[in-house]
């Protein structure tokens, strides 16, 4: 596991981990995510680590972030770069939330937050395999897996069942890997289409929707 995996743990279960931490502790969490963020080399990052993790053994022995370092061991870097540190951004979105007011500390990610508040079916309503790489599935902090609507259409039994061009334009994309990313294509503005893809399903072209995200894949 490498420091940045850490961070998105963190992120991934976000509000029942400061949910778990008493005051003391989430004060020191603030402490320790400010060091994260500044940190300038190896050794200041791990230091902060070690103050991280310390913090974290206060969280109850089945906590899934518990259980993840437990089953990870040794925290180590990827790369070969002099300076080793992480990725200040997704840091600095976590001690925002933890200093923001409590109605709004559960969510560290704007752009997540927008994601989730999009219509979506459980895993449960939905006609396929649940590792299906075509399909976007999200996960939500307190409802489980989430399946964003636009994906499907829903067939004579009521059940919702993969829409083609989706399932393709989502393997594009990557969604197996980076479901927040490709959910974010779909339900963002794209200029070259004009729109929202996930609005102009059935009102445009298939190979048109397919060409937009072929040229982002390729221009990256």
């Amino acid at each position: 596991m490498t420091p940045d995996d850490i961070v998105a743990l963190l992120r991934e279960h976000w509000p029942r981990t400061v949910a778990a931490l008493d005051p003391a502790a989430r004060e020191e969490l603030a402490a320790v995510l400010a060091a994260l963020a500044d940190a300038t080399g190896e050794r200041d990052t791990q230091a902060a680590l070690r103050r991280l993790r310390r913090v974290l053994r206060a969280l109850p022995d089945d906590h899934p972030v518990a259980l993840a370092l437990r089953e990870a061991g040794a925290v180590r870097f990827s790369g070969t770069s002099e300076t080793r540190v992480v990725d200040r951004v997704p840091v600095l979105a976590l001690l925002a939330a933890l200093h923001a007011p409590p109605e709004r500390a559960a969510d560290p990610d704007p752009v997540r937050a927008r994601l989730l508040a999009a219509p979506a079916l459980a895993a449960a309503d939905v006609a396929a395999a649940p590792g299906d790489p075509g399909l976007i599935r999200l996960r939500h902090p307190e409802l489980g897996d989430r399946y964003p609507r636009f994906q499907f259409a829903a067939d004579g039994r009521d059940t919702a069942r993969p829409l083609p061009v989706v399932g393709v334009i989502n393997r594009l994309l990557m969604a197996d890997r980076d479901p927040w990313g490709a959910a974010d294509w779909w339900l963002g503005g794209n200029r070259w289409l004009r729109g929202v893809p996930a609005d102009l399903l059935g009102s445009v072209p298939d190979e048109e929707l397919a060409r937009a995200a072929r040229e982002l894949v390729e221009g990256d």
